[in-house]
């Protein structure tokens, strides 16, 4: 039995017509949808009697919110001052060239998207990778496109 889609609809009838409503709102959306889609910002800012322009604002300001559905195998780099220090930009390059995309966006067959995170709060284990929710510790750049070939 195929799960039931979220409604938009739904998420909306939750919440009052109040700005504080605003971040609560991307947030469900963005849970239930994997993303914030143009039609889903769109509605939001009706429903709240703002602009697209003053909703987005807001959503691009926290990292937290996507534009672009996620791949399939989602991958997230930790940015975090230990990972930095130990590499995770050369995990990110190295991501980057084995699958095509830069941080923030989802491959063209929707197989993989990239992500770069603040931190982790697993600095012992620098670098980190998040692979579809599994944390990889102590990676290098090799180590991390084997993953990604594994998933292809």
């Amino acid at each position: 039995m195929m799960p039931a889609q979220p409604n938009l609809d739904e998420i909306l009838a939750g919440y009052g017509r109040e700005r504080d409503n605003l971040i609560p709102l991307l947030q469900e959306v963005q849970d239930r949808f994997q993303y914030l889609a143009p039609e889903a910002v769109q509605r939001v800012a009706e429903h709240l009697e703002l602009s697209e322009n003053d909703v987005y604002g807001v959503a691009t300001f926290y990292a937290q919110f996507r534009f672009v559905p996620p791949g399939l195998h989602h991958v997230k780099v930790c940015q975090g001052t230990a990972c930095h220090v130990r590499g995770s930009g050369m995990i990110v390059d190295a991501i980057s060239r084995t699958i095509g995309i830069e941080p923030g966006q989802t491959s063209a067959d929707g197989k993989f998207s990239l992500e770069r995170v603040a931190c982790f709060g697993s600095c012992a284990l620098a670098p980190v990778v998040v692979l579809d929710d599994k944390v990889f510790g102590r990676m290098t750049a090799a180590k991390t496109k084997k993953l990604i070939e594994d998933k292809e």
